[in-house]
């Protein structure tokens, strides 16, 4: 069974290519939410990729959402993301 996780996962692997991606579904931990009622999940991202370079923060989550596309709109309530491009990957994360 695909999970919306997984479908966040491939959908940004497909649109950038990233050398790092990670996604934690804490849809979980929100049961009773307003957001969680209507379907939305809560989603943590990590994403490493060289799309990112010369974007400021603002632009690359915009990007994110734009690759997401309806998915923000009913599979997605919350998503937190950290988005890095090679250079400034934190050292604990693997390639």
């Amino acid at each position: 069974m695909t999970t919306i996780s997984d479908n966040i996962k491939t959908t940004l692997t497909a649109a950038l290519q990233p050398k790092f991606i990670e996604v934690l579904d804490d849809s979980q931990a929100h049961a009773g939410h307003e957001g969680a009622k209507a379907g939305g999940g809560h989603y943590y991202l990590t994403i490493v990729s060289e799309q990112f370079a010369d974007k400021s923060r603002i632009k690359r989550h915009q990007i994110i959402y734009g690759a997401l596309g309806d998915m923000m709109k009913h599979d997605i309530h919350a998503l937190s993301i950290k988005a890095f491009t090679p250079e400034e990957q934190p050292q604990q994360q693997e390639i």
